[in-house]
């Protein structure tokens, strides 16, 4: 029973109290003692490991950036034309220019932030905790804080609300009626698409995990088996799991763009009157 849950593709996509360190083992995590404990996870882990590669790579990126006019060496250069990629052909034009600039350093953590995490899943020992509704959940809901700040700083509180009707030219006793069920209608909108925006994430990461553990759960499950038998599926498998490592990948870029894109999307409609 205890090899069966080793080999569980599962066990490659959930969050564990321990830690994997490639040649060294599996570690056990600490409780932190508040609030009658909290059980450092490897999720958490990540995250943390995400957090401080955001601190290591653009707090030297942003000192150099101030001192020269033009960036020079390969790896600053890679993030510098990230960083103005996600301003120039995402929020500038979802946003607007005026407003794309207060909320560009938002939208630059989520998305280098979200990257790093999906990268962190691909390194061996490490885990992905974007595959994770509870990260992905959290991510979302900093963005409808965004949303809804960006909306009452543009238009005040009642503006911000009022927004949220699309303009109707209809009779008075057609509004009375059609008016508070579209505010009921768009406001549920306005919830629901945040919440698609995290399973989205959530989603897109686990279901690649959880494809690319099965593929190499078939090199396991015939380790057992006759040579003529097991050579061809370590093979296969092996050379499957490479490729799609590779589409991997490009998903970890393509989500993190998606996720930025559509919180640059959110923030605009805010901002701007229907």
């Amino acid at each position: 029973m205890a090899e069966e849950h080793a080999h569980s593709p599962l066990d490659h996509v959930v969050d564990h109290p321990t830690l994997e360190l490639p040649i060294l083992g599996e570690f056990p995590l600490p409780v932190i003692p508040i609030f009658g404990g909290i059980q450092v996870t490897r999720f958490m882990v990540m995250e943390a490991v995400a957090a401080l590669l955001l601190v290591i790579v653009f707090v030297p990126l942003a000192r150099h950036a101030a001192r020269n006019r033009v960036t020079r060496g390969p790896l600053l250069n890679l993030f510098e034309s990230m960083v103005l990629f996600i301003r120039d052909q995402i929020a500038r034009p979802a946003i607007g220019g005026h407003h794309a600039d207060q909320f560009l350093p938002f939208l630059w953590t989520i998305f280098f932030f979200v990257l790093f995490c999906n990268l962190l899943g691909m390194i061996p020992g490490g885990a992905s905790a974007t595959g994770n509704i509870n990260v992905t959940a959290v991510l979302a809901l900093m963005t409808l804080g965004a949303v809804v700040v960006a909306g009452v700083r543009q238009m005040g509180p009642v503006g911000f609300f009022k927004n949220l009707i699309p303009h109707m030219d209809l009779p008075i006793s057609f509004k009375v009626v059609l008016v508070p069920l579209m505010f009921v209608i768009e406001l549920a909108g306005l919830l629901i698409r945040h919440v698609v925006l995290s399973v989205r994430l959530f989603a897109n990461m686990m279901a690649g995990h959880i494809v690319l553990a099965v593929i190499l759960g078939f090199a396991l499950g015939v380790s057992q088996a006759a040579i003529y038998i097991k050579g061809p599926v370590i093979a296969a498998s092996v050379g499957g799991v490479v490729l799609l490592s590779l589409l991997e990948l490009f998903v970890a870029f393509l989500q993190a763009y998606i996720f930025t894109f559509l919180s640059a999307l959110f923030i605009g409609s805010a901002v701007h009157s229907h």
